[in-house]
């Protein structure tokens, strides 16, 4: 088996997906001067959602819906904290991935009565999608070409939200909220409305990213299934400075990484070692991030 081939930026172009989803999110609130770390947990409960809506309904455009709605109820949870009761952003961000956890830990028991992971063979994942003309072409049809829809809707919401930030006034105005929340109010923009809005739609971001996860990549959930991705988002988003094709670039990056470290596993290599990789990616862009914030602050100082 090759390590470096066409199929494994197809693979990239799958792993990417909540990634990518949960930092737009991300960046949403970031730009309201809100900072959510509370994306791992809701990416979750959007994934745990996500099975439970199919499993009752049967459908799959309600399954995503449901996960969605979920996940802004829990955000919409965070917005109250914060925002209402101006409780400690991390702190509430913290206690909602561990809810989360906890959560959806029992409601796998108490619903599916299972331990660890349910699965039902009958339970029809996402359909992949061939795009006319491309998918004949020999190359780019086997790159671009078989996704689920989230897969392009999630490219598809970086693009929509860069035109949203940059070139309508709603955009302006989220931006403004972010720069100075007070020179905001004194404008006459509602803050608090702007925040709750941007808290709102990280909650259908992220709850369509455990869609995808849950639905889209292996029609199942397991407990903790998403092993750190929405701190890598968050991760992705920094890196990106919430611009969303900045925060393209870095979720394709990590996402890499993630679809490298199942290809290693092929090549006989230890699980732990190539289950690592992301993470280790995540640390290294870390530094990089604090490299970067630190001479953008030397550079303020110097004005």
């Amino acid at each position: 088996m090759e390590l470096l081939d066409w199929s494994l930026i197809s693979s990239t172009i799958r792993m990417v997906t909540p990634i990518l989803l949960a930092a737009l999110g991300g960046a949403l609130c970031a730009r309201v001067g809100i900072f959510n770390v509370g994306l791992e947990g809701l990416v979750l409960v959007g994934a745990f959602s996500a099975i439970v809506g199919n499993h009752f309904t049967g459908s799959l455009f309600l399954a995503i819906l449901f996960a969605a709605l979920v996940c802004v109820l829990f955000s919409l949870l965070f917005a109250y904290m914060t925002i209402g009761l101006r409780a400690n952003e991390i702190v509430v961000g913290v206690a909602i991935n561990f809810l989360a956890l906890g959560l959806t830990t029992f409601a796998l028991r108490a619903i599916f009565g299972v331990k660890g992971a349910f699965y039902d063979k009958e339970m029809a994942g996402l359909p992949k999608l061939d795009i006319p003309v491309i998918k004949d072409i020999p190359v780019l049809g086997d790159i671009f070409s078989g996704h689920s829809p989230l897969v392009y809707l999630a490219f598809i919401t970086a693009i929509v939200l860069y035109l949203f930030f940059y070139r309508t006034v709603t955009g302006f105005r989220v931006l403004a909220v972010g720069l100075s929340p007070v020179a905001a109010r004194s404008l006459g923009l509602k803050v608090t409305g702007l925040q709750v809005l941007a808290i709102t739609m990280c909650g259908i971001l992220c709850g369509v990213a455990g869609a995808q996860l849950s639905l889209g990549q292996v029609t199942m959930f397991t407990e903790g299934m998403t092993a750190g991705r929405g701190f890598i988002a968050l991760v992705a988003m920094m890196m990106g400075q919430s611009h969303p094709l900045g925060i393209l670039a870095s979720s394709f990056l990590f996402g890499l990484m993630d679809a490298l470290s199942i290809r290693l596993q092929g090549l006989s290599l230890p699980t732990q070692f190539t289950s690592m990789l992301p993470y280790v990616l995540t640390i290294i862009a870390m530094f990089f991030v604090k490299e970067k914030s630190q001479a953008g602050g030397r550079g303020q100082s110097s004005r």
